[in-house]
């Protein structure tokens, strides 16, 4: 019997584990970011993967740091085959790589070396590819450059949102490491290293990354909408307030990027760099998503700028 470790934090990681149990590999331990305050009442939540671990009834480690001596002793004395890695959120020290026997592998959502960093789904959307999935690699030292076990591919309809791809990713990651974990354990599948000639690189997304630019193409913004929902979701500036916008559809009308073609129960159709966005959905700050139509009603007025270039 393999004696595996598995590191992971939020809800995309709970499939792998679920997946690590039902096929017999059930982890000896759990690696999981500390409990962090969250919400506006700032309680103390556990991650997702912790929920997930207490049900299974699998000790759970925290380490404030993975590269604190106790700690690296303690997964020392365990003497894994073995670390699964799945969206961790922390990228692990050449010292922790090398104590299992086997290896660290870690369930990536992309097709590497495409997208590798901290934001492959966002990123995949906003530059229109049509296809995806998620890769089994060996952990070396550096950012998703170690050599890949297998691809598990999937094709993008082109309507997806952020969180509807992550979902889907998180089950397919789940499915790979039913196909080939027991493979990869028994040494049945060999790794190949990445082509570096096509890797492309992603970082950690931040609020401003979400701010629409009514010069880009209507294509381009309904792709952004769609990449930054629902976290941290894509924005515009109505005056001075911040406007979420979580629903859009690109058109080919054109007029000065900014303009507003038409405000009516049919969406705001505003002018972009190329074409035009008729928004569908929105969100004052504070307030409830509500329709365009309803947006219209409550806050609209012909004389006042939908946006500051």
């Amino acid at each position: 019997m393999f004696r595996i470790i598995f590191a992971g934090t939020p809800e995309f990681a709970v499939p792998s584990l679920n997946a690590l149990v039902k096929i017999g590999l059930k982890p000896s331990h759990v690696i999981t970011q500390p409990d962090r305050k969250s919400g506006r009442g700032k309680k103390i939540s556990k991650s997702a993967v912790k929920l997930c671990s207490e049900k299974h009834k699998i000790p759970v480690l925290q380490p404030k740091s993975i590269i604190d001596a106790k700690f690296l002793n303690l997964i020392k004395e365990i003497n894994p085959d073995m670390i699964v890695v799945v969206a961790y959120g922390i990228i692990f020290h050449e010292e922790l790589l090398k104590i299992p026997k086997i290896g660290c592998i870690n369930i990536h959502a992309s097709l590497l070396p495409r997208w590798r960093g901290a934001s492959p789904i966002q990123s995949c959307i906003m530059n229109g590819d049509l296809k995806t999935g998620v890769t089994i690699m060996k952990m070396e030292k550096g950012l998703d450059n170690g050599p890949i076990y297998s691809h598990h591919k999937i094709k993008l309809n082109q309507t997806e949102t952020a969180d509807h791809l992550n979902k889907k990713l998180a089950d397919l990651g789940a499915e790979a490491i039913k196909s080939d974990l027991e493979s990869i354990l028994l040494g049945n599948i060999k790794f190949k290293s990445q082509n570096e000639n096509e890797a492309c690189y992603t970082g950690k997304i931040k609020k401003s990354n979400a701010l629409m630019d009514w010069k880009n193409s209507s294509k381009s913004l309904e792709r952004h909408v769609r990449a930054f929902n629902s976290i941290p979701g894509a924005y515009f500036m109505y005056g001075d307030e911040p406007i979420k916008c979580w629903k859009a559809e690109a058109k080919k009308n054109n007029a000065k990027p900014g303009h507003i073609i038409s405000a009516d129960k049919r969406g705001i159709e505003v002018a972009c760099g190329k074409g035009s966005l008729v928004i569908h959905e929105l969100q004052r700050p504070g307030k409830n998503r509500i329709s365009a139509a309803e947006f219209c009603d409550q806050v609209y007025s012909a004389n006042k700028p939908l946006l500051s270039l």
